[in-house]
């Protein structure tokens, strides 16, 4: 074996030369990377007695990408571009053997050997786009070459992760062999092309699977429309689709200078740099300052869930999803078998959908025993709370499951903003108490909320955010104020929304410009989607608001027809002239007089006082980095991920401008908008948040 340098070796196996990658974690293309490829090559094509090159990587993958911390930094080493061209013209059949992930570059090399081969469990893809990109080194111009134009618009913009059986399915793979011995079966299959004398198969040669769709623009009109909802606000797709039509209709390396071009633009846009701040935001959320990775944690087998309502049911199927034995509370019977019906008929969906098998929809139900007793958490490593949102029943609830329970469980409450300290204060394990804040639908929803009290434990930290990952989710650790993070800031944006219409916006304007911006929907449409009577009690309501006055009159949103707006039978909404009345209505009765409000003003007063918020909150120590706080916001509230987050963009838009905007707002409308004092240093000093951009 020959070590061609720290990352790279080569060495001959018979008539095969073995060019063999490990550079942990997961053999990003760097520069030590990419000259080992080149010489690893050079020194492939000098062995005389070699006849075909087998590329292998080690560790628990293939080349899973390119190291996206060398982007926009001055060229080291080899040029991928130069490493692709060294194989791809190799005068000998060069087989890339295929384990864990080939992702983006990685799999852009692999399209340049002559073959590739995997083991089952591997997976192939082009992921760019979820940073705001897409492939650089001449993955658009290959894939549909390969494996067909339809395939290959799927594939780049969704960056989804093909399984090995599809990627043979498809072409994109020559063969599957068997797990676990890659090397050898890689090394069968480059003895097979030696014997029977195979051709050097150049992906960019290939032609049959492109021709058909040239000259056709409606293809790709027809994949816009039918995405056009999924692609909204995101430059990203429209690029790699512009991508896959050159490869379509103008000769290989008039693609390529296409790609390249169209990749530098996306590169430098501001886009793509939200979305990669977004990417790093998610792995340093993992990263505790005082609790170290090392920090011992508690097993968890068995979970307890009391509630067995939408937010309960939603929370035992991520336990179940991991295969962790849940014991699901209710009071009544008839409130537990409604819940269990509802998870099942959840799963069962999934199931029809071709998500999970029949079978998995009995094991995961399985995993969750319905109980009316408290008693029957008494073994429960972790109970969680998720009843209604009332300081008085939490804390009785948390009283006696602190007699119950035994000792080291961990005791959590999903409130979404009452004091967990006043919780704990009723037990005798303060430092086994922590918030678990699951999102509705929780089944669905990446964010958790971890909650971190006065006195909650490092070790019970850990645990949670540990846990977090297993079942699948984003976890962000926060402390203990009215909201936490994500709900603190919704606050701050709908109290806004709400005086934008006493002075004259309607409802639909404020969600058309927040809609534009590029959330999924405006507040007040989310309120009728949610049933505007959340909280709302007939008895004591007496028309003192505008949504009181909507919910006597029975328009509670999309379930009665009405609400803010109005629905026909399929629930599309209309501005609501109804509506239009309350509210004319309400402002005649204040005394103020409706004026006209810009599309700029409504953006700038619903999102500069969440700005403002976040500062507070980083000033108060209740978020570790400004960054947690855009990961809250990106996976809990529906902000568009192509731009980073409130944090994020407030720096993106100056933060002298927020806080002159805030400035404004206090002289105008009161000491409410007053600047966070955080807020006021950066923008002087003309710096963003610390890690946010």
């Amino acid at each position: 074996m020959t070590a061609i340098n720290d990352v790279t070796d080569y060495t001959r196996d018979g008539e095969v030369g073995v060019i063999t990658l490990n550079s942990p974690p997961v053999n990003a293309l760097s520069a030590g990377v990419r000259d080992g490829l080149a010489e690893g090559m050079k020194a492939a094509l000098a062995d005389a007695g070699v006849k075909a090159v087998v590329l292998i990587c080690e560790g628990r993958t293939f080349i899973a990408g390119a190291d996206i911390t060398e982007f926009g930094g001055p060229q080291k080493g080899a040029s991928l571009f130069e490493v692709q061209n060294a194989i791809e013209g190799a005068a000998k059949p060069v087989v890339a053997a295929i384990h864990g992930t080939a992702l983006g570059g990685g799999l852009e090399v692999a399209l340049t050997c002559h073959y590739r081969v995997a083991v089952p469990s591997a997976r192939c893809g082009l992921p760019e786009v979820n940073l705001g990109l897409l492939p650089g080194a001449g993955g658009t111009q290959r894939l549909p070459r390969i494996v067909g134009v339809q395939k290959a618009l799927e594939m780049v913009t969704s960056g989804q992760h093909v399984p090995a059986k599809d990627c043979l399915a498809m072409g994109l793979v020559d063969e599957l062999v068997e797990e676990g011995r890659l090397r050898d079966g890689a090394l069968a299959f480059a003895r097979k092309v030696i014997a029977e004398n195979r051709p050097l198969k150049r992906v960019r040669d290939l032609e049959d699977k492109i021709s058909a769709a040239r000259d056709q623009p409606e293809i790709f009109a027809a994949f816009r429309k039918a995405n056009a909802r999924r692609f909204r606000g995101f430059l990203a797709p429209e690029y790699n689709i512009r991508c896959i039509e050159a490869a379509v209709n103008e000769p290989f390396d008039d693609g390529l200078k296409t790609e390249r071009r169209l990749f530098a633009e996306v590169l430098t846009g501001p886009q793509s740099a939200a979305q990669r701040y977004g990417f790093f935001a998610e792995r340093t959320a993992a990263k505790i300052p005082d609790v170290p990775d090392d920090t011992p944690v508690i097993p968890v087998t068995s979970v307890g869930i009391i509630g067995a309502g939408t937010m309960g049911g939603g929370i035992a199927m991520n336990f179940a999803n991991a295969g962790i034995a849940v014991t699901l509370v209710e009071v009544k019977a008839e409130a537990l078998e409604r819940g269990l019906a509802v998870v099942r008929k959840n799963y069962e969906r999934t199931a029809s959908r071709g998500g999970i098998t029949s079978a998995q929809v009995e094991e995961r139900m399985a995993l969750i025993r319905g109980s009316l007793s408290l008693d029957d958490l008494a073994g429960a490593d972790l109970v969680i709370e998720a009843v209604f949102e009332r300081m008085d029943i939490k804390k009785d609830i948390f009283a006696r499951l602190d007699a119950i329970c035994k000792p080291g469980a961990i005791l959590a409450t999903n409130t979404s903003g009452l004091n967990i300290d006043e919780i704990a204060s009723v037990t005798k394990r303060p430092e086994a108490v922590i918030g678990l804040h699951f999102f509705s639908p929780a089944n669905v929803m990446k964010l958790l909320e971890v909650v971190r009290a006065d006195h909650t434990s490092k070790e019970v930290i850990a645990t949670a955010m540990k846990l977090a990952r297993r079942i699948g989710k984003i976890a962000v650790l926060v402390g203990v104020c009215p909201g936490f993070v994500g709900n603190r800031i919704l606050g701050a944006r709908q109290r806004e929304a709400q005086k934008l219409v006493m002075e004259g916006a309607m409802p639909w304007d404020i969600d058309r410009v927040l809609y534009d911006f590029g959330f999924p929907m405006g507040p007040f449409a989310m309120s009728d989607l949610a049933g505007l009577d959340i909280g709302w009690v007939k008895e004591r309501s007496k028309g003192e608001s505008i949504r009181d006055v909507l919910c006597e009159m029975d328009r509670r949103g999309q379930k009665t027809g009405a609400g803010y707006y109005d629905y026909d039978e399929n629930r599309n909404a209309s501005p609501s002239p109804v509506t239009e009345k309350i509210i004319h209505d309400f402002i005649a009765r204040s005394g103020a007089n409706p004026r006209e409000i810009s599309d700029e003003e409504i953006l700038e007063r619903c999102l500069f006082p969440m700005v403002n918020e976040g500062a507070k909150i980083l000033e108060e120590g209740k978020a570790i980095r400004a960054s947690d706080i855009d990961v809250v916001w990106q996976n809990g509230y529906g902000w568009p991920v192509y731009r980073g987050g409130p944090m994020f963009w407030g720096g993106q838009v100056g933060l002298d401008k927020v806080l002159a905007g805030m400035r404004r707002f206090e002289a105008t409308m009161g000491e409410a908008y007053k600047p966070a004092a955080l807020l006021e240093t950066l923008a002087q000093e003309g710096k963003r948040f610390p890690g946010a951009g």
